[in-house]
């Protein structure tokens, strides 16, 4: 998610591919696209040519520096600066002062890279493009499941929430994701023992009296679909921090029961009524050679 604005333009775990169109088919299935395992790249002991004093002053709407836009080392190939706006809007009344409503803005591949090189993670700049793609695709998903959420508890005349700000915690894994983890080295056959490649806590305003939830969100990676494409699914939900969001996740799991419960039942139905049909046909075959045996018999 991007450091500046711009203009305007259950708990639920979504599988997600992306579109056709996108580049991001071009990318392994499985794992995350940065290889978070590679150590920094060492700095050579003349220094860097790069002024990084603008490195060590954080946003706080995202807990990132302001990126640069120019070519930082080890790059070798030119990237776009251009920057994608998002669909999620952000209230900037702290920042205009007039309660403006505005929406994300994307970093450019070029600010991509440049944090990737800040942060120690080895990618190769000629993948920038199509990880930014990756990035841009899952955050607007994202957005779309906080709205599922946030519908639940929405009035009549409610303002659209917002996303007021955000951080990204990829080394901490939530107590959701460690559950998970321990319950597939439990029964392996049954979870997957795979870890979340990202994490984002995600601060959401709500227009109506400025209450902030935070939302916690989990990357995972899922297996292709069928004809080839990339596979990821999220699992977001709000924290359990007041008493309102731990009655969403209780209701939510709740109707996830019933309904999988209707839906076995609904099953089990079809069943009967399939077996009660069969039976029926034989019973009336049956009955039908009787009745046109005791016919046969008589005359």
């Amino acid at each position: 998610m991007g450091q500046s604005i711009s203009s305007p333009p259950p708990a639920t775990v979504t599988r997600t591919s992306p579109p056709s169109s996108c580049p991001m088919h071009d990318v392994p299935s499985t794992g995350c696209p940065i290889q978070h395992n590679n150590p920094p790249v060492a700095k050579s002991s003349g220094g860097c040519p790069i002024d990084h004093s603008s490195f060590n002053t954080l946003n706080p709407t995202n807990q990132m520096p302001n990126l640069p836009q120019t070519p930082i080392s080890p790059q070798a190939v030119p990237l776009p600066t251009e920057r994608t706006m998002s669909s999620i809007p952000r209230v900037v009344d702290g920042e205009t002062k007039t309660d403006t409503h505005q929406t994300w803005e994307y970093p450019s591949p070029q600010q991509f890279y440049n944090a990737l090189v800040r942060k120690g993670l080895d990618t190769p700049p000629e993948h920038i493009e199509t990880v930014v793609e990756i990035h841009n695709f899952l955050n607007e998903r994202a957005w779309g499941e906080v709205m599922k959420w946030e519908r639940r508890v929405a009035q009549e005349g409610d303002e659209e929430p917002h996303l007021a700000r955000f951080k990204g915690r990829p080394g901490e894994m939530s107590p959701k994701a460690r559950f998970w983890m321990l319950a597939g080295w439990l029964l392996p056959s049954r979870f997957n023992t795979e870890p979340p490649f990202d994490r984002h806590d995600w601060i959401v305003r709500r227009p109506r009296d400025g209450t902030e939830v935070r939302y916690v969100i989990d990357y995972y990676s899922a297996p292709s679909t069928p004809n080839g494409d990339p596979g990821f699914a999220l699992d977001v939900r709000p924290a359990l921090d007041s008493l309102e969001s731990v009655q969403q996740r209780v209701a939510v799991g709740m109707d996830d029961v019933w309904e999988g419960l209707r839906e076995k039942g609904f099953l089990m139905l079809l069943k009967v009524t399939e077996d009660v049909d069969a039976i029926s046909a034989e019973l009336g075959g049956y009955l039908m050679y009787r009745c046109r045996f005791s016919y046969l018999t008589e005359t």
